[in-house]
């Protein structure tokens, strides 16, 4: 039986991307800049808050200081409104108390900014006891370097081969590879299967209760 999962957060375990929307389009309409579909930002989201913006943002205005600047806004307006709409995906919670009834170690590693993923955790999973519970950091290389995944190994205390990565992008995948660890690529987020597989995905499933085998076998 595997002894720790590491799970991305948006897209993975909560169902986060109208907010993620609606923040960037809160943050560029105070710029003058124009505003997107809700449905752009799958694939806007997943390497970061700034890559965000970036993409976000028409090509010509892509400066590190008008990114900086809409940043902010974002920051400001999606701490207060990070839950008015993302919810955890069907089937998560009761996952994640299976694992922990299991005595399976669940772990977060995630491109979002360290606070909201903390806060976002702590609101939704509040009865779940994480080992780890990681964001992106200043100075801490983001996904898909796997420094973010080693740490989360090295505060658990568990081996590479113990462990399940589950994520729903490419760059997850990615992760899994480069930190060598098991990849599970779940078809209820933000990108398609295809892209999954694409990526190296070991294993991809369709409910979060399929999880439960792929941990109970060696």
């Amino acid at each position: 039986m595997k002894r720790l999962v590491i799970f991305d957060l948006d897209g993975t375990l909560i169902n986060s991307v109208a907010d993620l929307g609606q923040a960037t389009n809160h943050a560029l309409q105070l710029h003058g800049f124009p505003m997107h579909d809700l449905s752009k930002y799958n694939y806007f989201v997943g390497n970061g808050v700034t890559k965000l913006i970036e993409r976000a943002l028409p090509e010509q205005f892509r400066d590190e200081a008008t990114i900086e600047k809409v940043k902010s806004d974002f920051l400001d307006y999606y701490m207060r409104h990070k839950t008015d709409l993302t919810r955890p995906y069907d089937g998560i919670p009761r996952l994640l108390h299976a694992l922990q009834e299991k005595g399976v170690k669940i772990a977060v590693a995630s491109n979002k900014f360290i606070a909201g993923t903390q806060a976002l955790v702590k609101g939704f999973f509040p009865d779940i006891d994480f080992c780890a519970v990681l964001g992106q950091r200043e100075g801490v290389p983001i996904k898909p370097d796997p420094y973010i995944a080693n740490e989360a190994l090295q505060l658990a205390g568990v081996d590479r081969g113990d462990c399940l990565y589950v994520g729903d992008t490419a760059t997850d995948m990615q992760t899994a590879s480069n930190a060598g660890l098991v990849s599970v690529g779940v078809s209820w987020g933000f990108r398609p299967v295809s892209e999954l597989k694409d990526a190296g995905a070991a294993h991809i499933i369709d409910k979060p209760a399929e999880l439960l085998s792929l941990v109970d076998s060696d």
